[in-house]
């Protein structure tokens, strides 16, 4: 039997002895196990093959299975359909691969993958959530939740960490972005990265975060640790879910109390998504500066929306919200994919209005090929000690001169209008 061309079959009998054997005798998928049971199912393999097969069933005994082969450099996310489908975003965008899973291959591997994790997929409990070796992120969704079948979504960390250097390389921050992203952080100006799902917030965070002087002590607060920072001084604290009693959870506002006692001269929250929001304003209205982290939102505008909602989960009603907030966070860093490249697309500040109510004023817009400053473009160079009017090509100042009134005050009148 080659180990390329072993029918499925023959090859899920000697996982199925692996398995045994590890059951048996706990310990590493190495050459010597899958020699027994090779031997047990009367085979004898060449070193070169032998090495091979091994490979194919470490993968699917405490690896991916049949999705390891679509990891690789620029994939951020592998998912399985419930028809079996199996599609990979990465540098070119979500497209569909030439693999398929099964309905029970596709079910099994989401049950050993959370095991894997630490967390319970079952009849009883069809959807989990775990951390598997290798910072890998996987969600699994079983039927009847998913009537078609199995789901899964891995969310994979970067291989490398990226700089400011690296994205500008990477068209991730047009001009005049570079300058004033280092200003923002050397300013120690509280900030929150914003987007959608996939545009690069957790990249761009960790290479603003390099820019941080060795000097200073970094603790970041993750529901799952995904933040590479190349920094000396950064410590790292994660949640912790329940066990299957239902009890030892450790939630991320719980982290924040924490971190506070920890001497952090940058406090940073790597996603906020729920009460622990009321935590982190208090503690950056406490001497905390330069704090930041990362929030899903469709546009800057809608960042105080969003805010609200969390702030009510955490029993803050819309003025104490604003309150906080005006104070705590000053400035909004909004990521798109427009023609599918993740990059900086919106610059806002926070302010409160007449009403008391907090707003986001636009300051630089990036979605088009020009630059188009906003009112809130002469606060936040002002805060970031700039004094260039940013341009973009020899026609950008006109053009974002003659398109200021039309759109950056109208959406900062009506917030949310500008889309």
């Amino acid at each position: 039997m080659s180990a390329v061309d072993a029918p499925e079959g023959a090859l899920d009998a000697v996982i199925d002895r692996v398995r045994e054997d590890l059951a048996a005798e706990p310990g590493p998928v190495d050459v010597p196990r899958v020699s027994r049971a090779l031997r047990r199912e009367g085979r004898v393999l060449g070193a070169a093959a032998m090495l091979e097969i091994t490979s194919r069933v470490r993968d699917h005994v405490s690896g991916l299975g049949p999705l390891q082969d679509l990891v690789g450099p620029g994939v951020t996310d592998v998912l399985v359909n419930g028809d079996g489908s199996v599609w990979v975003d990465g540098a070119e965008g979500l497209h569909r691969s030439p693999v398929h899973v099964a309905p029970e291959q596709a079910r099994s591997l989401a049950v050993r993958l959370a095991t894997l994790g630490g967390r319970r997929l079952d009849d009883a409990v069809p959807c989990a959530d775990a951390r598997l070796p290798g910072d890998i992120r996987f969600h699994g969704v079983l039927s009847p939740l998913s009537p078609t079948g199995a789901l899964i979504s891995l969310r994979l960390p970067s291989r490398r960490t990226m700089s400011l250097a690296d994205l500008e390389a990477a068209g991730a921050l047009p001009d005049p972005l570079p300058e004033v992203m280092r200003a923002l952080v050397a300013a120690r100006a509280a900030f929150v990265v914003t987007g959608g799902t996939g545009t690069g917030k957790t990249t761009l965070l960790g290479a603003l975060l390099a820019l941080v002087p060795e000097s200073e002590r970094i603790v970041v607060i993750e529901d799952a640790q995904e933040l590479r920072i190349d920094h000396p001084h950064a410590v790292h604290l994660q949640s912790r879910h329940a066990n299957s009693e239902g009890t030892g959870a450790v939630d991320l506002a719980d982290l924040v109390r924490q971190s506070l006692r920890m001497r952090p001269d940058r406090l940073v929250l790597g996603e906020c998504r729920g009460a622990e929001v009321r935590e982190l304003l208090q503690a950056l209205n406490t001497g905390h500066e330069g704090g930041c982290g990362t929030l899903h939102a469709n546009t800057a505008l809608d960042v105080p929306a969003r805010l609200e909602a969390l702030g009510a989960l955490g029993g803050l009603d819309r003025q104490a919200l604003a309150a906080q907030a005006a104070s705590a966070l000053e400035v909004v860093v909004h990521l798109g994919r427009p023609h599918g490249r993740r990059r900086i697309v919106e610059l806002a500040v926070l302010e409160r209005g007449n009403d008391g109510a907090l707003r986001a004023v636009p300051a630089l817009d990036l979605r088009e090929d020009v630059v188009v400053t906003g009112p809130g473009w002469a606060r936040l160079a002002r805060r970031l000690g700039l004094t260039a009017t940013p341009t973009a090509g020899p026609a950008g100042a006109d053009r974002a001169r003659g398109r200021h009134s039309a759109r950056a005050d109208d959406g900062a009148a009506r917030p949310g209008a500008d889309r």
